[in-house]
């Protein structure tokens, strides 16, 4: 009996369409656009001597009276470890700080929000108890989802600089949005209006000195949030700031 004859190689899988995202980046920008300006951009480059002040920070932080379950979900483009800080500083007040699972945020897919989903559920079912979700830029966006799809699990949603409401396209990154994820800030991958609030209390941390985001776009309008906070914070700095560290605890002792 003759052997079979080998299975010719799966063919390679499909390159990214790079003409459609180069497209998508180069769309032109809408009238009256709202973003920050380039001085505010330019000023995030404060990061750059983030680990020198956090030298000499030194973080004066209480036990808490009623120690939270927490989800941290990260920016655009970055991973938890960009968090980790702030986590450690939840810690030190007695919370139990938890990442996302799914590495570096590089936007919604369905298959993404499923696992997040999936992730939320667990955490919920682990402790029973609902967890609060504190999203930075667009994990604000995924923390928001996830409140509507499972109110019950989820205490509270708290976004830094996240860009919720009014033009998707006013902020500095969109074009780069496009590029990475291949499809439009105005059609996400995910149903309904991004601007519509959540089944549970939602709280905006914003800033007027953000280099990305609109604040208008983060501080949000009356019936999209519960609570908008204005801080003095970069777009950056929600994730490090000892300003931003405080009003997180602040927003975990709030019932």
């Amino acid at each position: 009996m003759k052997p079979s004859p080998p299975k010719p190689p799966a063919p390679p899988a499909p390159l990214p369409d790079l003409a459609a995202r180069l497209a998508l980046a180069s769309e032109p920008a809408p009238e009256e656009l709202g973003a920050p300006s380039l001085w505010r951009l330019l000023a995030e480059a404060q990061v750059l001597i983030e680990p020198f002040r956090r030298l000499r920070r030194k973080i004066d932080i209480r036990r808490s009276a009623q120690p939270r379950k927490v989800m941290l979900l990260p920016g655009f483009a970055t991973h938890p470890v960009r968090m980790r800080y702030m986590a450690r500083q939840l810690e030190r007040a007695g919370h139990k700080v938890k990442r996302w699972g799914l590495g570096f945020n590089f936007g919604p897919t369905r298959e993404n929000l499923d696992l997040l989903e999936q992730r939320l559920l667990d955490l919920n079912r682990r402790y029973g108890e609902p967890v609060v979700l504190v999203g930075w830029s667009l994990g604000g966006l995924f923390a928001r989802e996830l409140a509507k799809r499972h109110p019950a699990a989820v205490a509270k949603v708290v976004t830094m600089g996240s860009p919720f409401s009014g033009n998707p396209r006013a902020n500095n990154a969109w074009r780069i949005y496009q590029f990475v994820t291949g499809h439009s800030v105005n059609n996400p991958p995910i149903e309904g209006s991004m601007a519509a609030k959540p089944p549970v209390e939602t709280v905006a941390l914003w800033s007027p000195r953000d280099g990305i985001v609109s604040p208008r776009s983060s501080c949000g309008k009356a019936g999209e949030r519960d609570r908008a906070v204005a801080l003095r914070c970069t777009h950056i700095g929600f994730a490090y700031s000892e300003e931003s560290i405080r009003a997180v605890l602040q927003e975990l002792e709030n019932d």
